[in-house]
């Protein structure tokens, strides 16, 4: 059996050959053993931030301060920037809380995001987060303002400008000259403390309300081209949330085999090709965190 050094390295060099520094976690949530590649690093978050957003609105409409049903009136006008859902639309709609959930979490409609802010803001998530003993992980903007970067200020002819620049203008220890790329500006967050969320959603009865709907949301979401291809089988379910913004490419969810197993894992990963569309980092992160898995879940009986 391979050592746990062998395994990192391996995984260590995949990124690398793809162009990428990544943190990544593997947790094993029954027996709570742990791989993971600088855990701690912090990332800007981008839209893996739905993930304690939507854990936020469903701990509120449990208490009573959220009617799921209730309707919301979204203006095309005001939408957020985006490529999905509600910001792709042309006339005025109506839609309920908990499809705004639906649309955020599923489909990563930031405009769905931003209306769910509106009436969770970010203070109010944080403060969730605190309580549940995570310090690292803050929220701290809405969506829209993750957009309002030079990305958004160009055109799509420029986008290659802004990934240089955002490759670029990056700095020791997480500073970045984008206040939203910056980890102590953004929305933020370490790939340990993502897992220490999801443990806590799969198996603390602090989170029990919220644990079925955030189960079923994560099981839905449409966005599985960079892990799940890796992860899932007829034997393995793969319940995640994706964010995608620039040169950054993150995935956090749980992997559920049919032997009862599971496995939180996370990635956070900032890539330095100046490329939108970049198939060879996705099929490397898989490929790291299908390592690290393997090797967690191959060492469960040597414990």
């Amino acid at each position: 059996m391979r050592t746990d050094r062998l395994v990192l390295r391996e995984a260590t060099r995949a990124l690398a050959e793809a162009g990428l520094v990544a943190s990544i976690t593997v947790r094993d949530l029954d027996t709570g053993r742990e791989l993971a590649i600088d855990p701690d690093a912090a990332y800007p978050l981008a839209s893996v931030v739905k993930l304690p957003l939507a854990i936020a609105v469903l701990r509120e409409a449990a208490n009573g301060s959220i009617a799921l049903a209730a309707q919301v009136d979204v203006d095309p006008l005001a939408r957020t920037p985006g490529l999905t859902g509600l910001c792709r639309f042309e006339h005025p709609a109506r839609v309920s809380i908990a499809d705004l959930l639906y649309l955020a979490m599923c489909v990563s409609d930031d405009t769905a995001a931003d209306a769910l802010f509106e009436r969770c803001p970010p203070a109010r998530v944080t403060g969730l987060l605190r309580g549940l003993g995570i310090t690292e992980l803050t929220v701290r903007h809405s969506i829209r303002e993750l957009h309002e970067t030079l990305a958004s200020r160009l055109t799509p002819d420029e986008l290659p400008q802004a990934l240089a620049l955002a490759i670029q203008a990056s700095t020791r220890g997480g500073g970045h000259l984008i206040p939203q790329l910056d980890v102590t500006h953004a929305n933020a967050g370490t790939s340990r403390a993502l897992v220490d969320l999801l443990e806590g959603l799969w198996t603390d009865p602090e989170l029990a309300n919220e644990r079925e709907p955030m189960r079923r949301l994560l099981g839905m979401n449409l966005m599985r081209h960079r892990l799940a291809p890796d992860l899932e089988s007829d034997d393995a379910e793969w319940f995640s949330k994706t964010g995608t913004f620039l040169h950054l490419r993150h995935e956090a969810g749980v992997l559920e085999h049919a032997d009862g197993s599971a496995f939180a894992i996370a990635v956070l990963s900032e890539s330095s090709v100046p490329a939108r569309r970049q198939p060879g980092a996705e099929q490397a992160l898989g490929h790291a965190a299908r390592l690290l898995h393997d090797q967690v879940r191959a060492t469960r009986s040597t414990r």
